[in-house]
């Protein structure tokens, strides 16, 4: 019997539709027979669905990470002179920490290799971000990769099509078949993609909230053991952070919108929030690669991540002093009432940005580099009536009214605010 037809295709989604167990033998040929073809996508989608219903052991997607990964090519960092660390966030609504992380990390001595997605939906990509710098661009060779981490040691650039093939056929079926949910092909894909990247050490990002994929604390932690015991396992150094997305993070969500908020947190101002979440992050990255002994917090006031930045958006043919897009039109939205903004709902900007043109439906959609929502208070800052309580940008006026319909019910004006902690919990996994 060849390799080819080592397995039945109808005989694993039944054992997966029956609760069972799948063997080692049986995830390596479906994820293979899918990525060459000779499985179908109704057969894979048949196959998704019940692991979304009936879930997976450890083992199996330990195993499932495996063949995704063997399905494509593996990154080499060893040939660098300092060692590597990369982050990975499961998305938000102003989530911009990428920007000024990777040059933080960068400078205070270890090298982030962050191969990054466009959006889907209202959560932004981050080469959508970077792509509204003039010149700036994403596709790299391994080699420039390589070049670019030892020279100014940080890239953000787009993963290439070797990397976990079979996650990139899977990715775009979960989508149209209502699987993006199951918890096991979340954290397969994540982690398929960050082991096979070559990293030495790991820090993820699980949000939490309105905003997030992932609502509700248990289920983000269900994901955050998950996807830290995959990269234990897998001999990475993974930790992970809970944080929260029920209010929108910084002041902006939009592409060039976001690019101009990092840029000043680089410069040693922005949002407290930001920047909070930035040196936190930073610290995780640090303690894995290593460099536990550098306060990333002295290294962003020093403006040595500043240079960085600027050092990382020339090596992509990017200015780093050129004007950024601005949506043509804008439109305020006035504060109701005098009090205490008690609630701004991460999913309603979100939703309201995607609709001024800030995200896509689908991965062929074009974005506005200049669209988004700027929000002139957060929750626990006072406001009055009649000032501006958020601005909308866009380049097309006709889009407002969708994106004004989407803000209703999102935010509130009380008598008091009680922050609860952005980082909610730490995930870390057993020392081996």
């Amino acid at each position: 019997m060849s390799e080819n037809d080592a397995h039945d295709v109808i005989e694993v989604i039944t054992a997966k539709r029956d609760g069972q167990v799948l063997t080692d033998s049986q995830i390596d040929w479906v994820v293979a027979a899918y990525t060459r073809g000779d499985v179908a996508d109704e057969q894979m989608s048949a196959l998704a669905m019940a692991i979304l219903l009936n879930g997976m052991q450890r083992a199996e997607i330990a195993r499932w990470t495996a063949a995704m990964i063997a399905s494509g090519e593996r990154m080499d960092f060893s040939s660098l002179s300092r060692p590597t660390a990369d982050k990975h966030s499961t998305g938000g609504v102003g989530d911009k920490i990428t920007l000024p992380l990777a040059p933080l990390v960068a400078a205070c001595g270890v090298a982030v290799p962050q191969l990054s997605g466009r959006g889907l939906g209202h959560t932004g990509g981050t080469l959508d971000k970077l792509e509204s710098i003039p010149g700036w661009r994403a596709a790299l060779s391994n080699d420039e990769m390589l070049a670019q981490l030892e020279e100014v040691g940080a890239v953000v650039c787009a993963a290439g099509d070797g990397l976990a093939p079979a996650d990139k056929k899977l990715y775009a079926l979960r989508d149209v078949t209502g699987t993006v949910e199951a918890i096991p092909l979340i954290a397969s894909s994540i982690m398929s993609k960050k082991i096979a990247e070559g990293t030495g050490s790991l820090v993820l990002d699980v949000k939490v909230g309105t905003g997030a994929f992932m609502k509700q604390v248990d289920q983000a932690r269900e994901l955050a053991e998950t996807m830290v015991g995959l990269g234990q396992d897998a001999g990475v150094h993974t930790v992970a952070l809970l944080t929260d997305m029920s209010t929108p993070l910084g002041r902006t969500a939009g592409n060039a919108l976001e690019v101009r908020e990092s840029v000043e947190v680089l410069a040693g101002g922005g949002p407290a929030d930001v920047v909070e979440l930035t040196v936190a992050l930073a610290r995780e990255m640090l303690a894995g690669a290593g460099h536990e002994d550098v306060d990333p917090a002295d290294v962003l006031a020093s403006g040595r991540a500043m240079d960085a930045w600027r050092a990382m958006i020339r090596a992509q043919d990017g200015d780093p002093d050129a004007e950024l897009p601005t949506g043509r039109e804008t439109h305020v939205v006035p504060a109701p009432a005098t009090g205490t903004l008690s609630r701004l709902d991460a999913m309603a900007v979100g939703m309201a940005a995607w609709r001024l043109g800030a995200g896509r439906a689908r991965k062929e959609d074009p974005v506005q580099a200049g669209a988004g929502v700027e929000w002139h208070a957060r929750p626990g800052d006072e406001v009055r009536e009649g000032e501006p309580l958020l601005t909308l940008h866009t380049d097309e006026p006709e889009r407002f009214e969708r994106a004004l319909a989407s803000l209703e019910g999102g935010y509130e004006i009380g008598a008091s605010h009680e922050p609860g902690p952005l980082v909610i919990d730490r995930v870390a996994g057993a020392v081996r």
